[in-house]
């Protein structure tokens, strides 16, 4: 019975993989925004990543600029950073960021590139294909687009700060508003509570005189 679990168990653990292997293979992303753009003369990096379900076992990866290599590298495992192949021809031109994280989750590996002195010629589609031993082998790629430029342009923040301004001037009337309540009512109360005791006041004064008693003396005398 024990040695049939143990069967079942890896028939289960092998098609999970497969499964795996199929719905959540070796998948490459260059993120979201399919242009990037760079200012001519700065370094600029062009963001790759890849993830695989099952692990890595020396995935190799290239980028390649308009149909042309130019450079490729390796990931020996999941604890491992990328690195250049040992055979790939080192150029000050391309080479990979000293920062790049190790895998996320052991399942996600950074492998972007960093291209320095950027120049209008560097201007194309840039391509980061990953090809993983251990998946058969398999290869997919993503590209994105890289455009150099003279400047880059502005981001008009114009209508971003009058919202902001409207927005917060709509806040400080509320406010403005509320604080004048606030003294109204405190005003009213006070002027209330005065007159209830210049009130309390007059009736205590009149009975101390003997206005009260002497209505009282007139109703009690007796008749001639």
């Amino acid at each position: 019975r024990k040695g049939g679990r143990r069967a079942d168990a890896r028939k289960v653990k092998w098609l999970s993989l497969q499964l795996c292997s199929l719905a959540l293979g070796l998948e490459v992303s260059v993120g979201k925004a399919a242009v990037i753009y760079a200012r001519n003369g700065s370094d600029v990096l062009l963001p790759c990543t890849f993830t695989s379900c099952i692990g890595i076992s020396r995935a190799t990866f290239s980028w390649i600029q308009n149909g042309t290599i130019i450079f490729q590298g390796v990931v020996k495992n999941k604890d491992s950073r990328p690195e250049p192949l040992v055979n790939d021809r080192l150029d000050d031109k391309y080479g990979l960021p000293p920062d790049l994280p190790l895998s996320k989750d052991n399942r996600e590996f950074n492998i972007s590139l960093l291209l320095r002195w950027a120049e209008f010629s560097d201007s194309g589609e840039y391509t980061c294909a990953v090809m993983n031993p251990k998946e058969n082998n398999a290869k997919h790629s993503a590209t994105i687009t890289l455009k150099v430029v003279v400047e880059l342009e502005k981001v008009d923040n114009t209508l971003t700060l009058i919202i902001l301004a409207v927005v917060g001037g709509v806040i400080g009337l509320f406010i403005l508003i509320m604080v004048i309540k606030k003294l109204v009512l405190f005003i009213l109360k006070k002027t209330r509570e005065k007159k209830e005791c210049l009130v309390s006041s007059s009736a205590n004064d009149n009975t101390e005189n003997g206005l009260a008693g002497s209505k009282a003396e007139q109703k009690s005398a007796p008749k001639a």
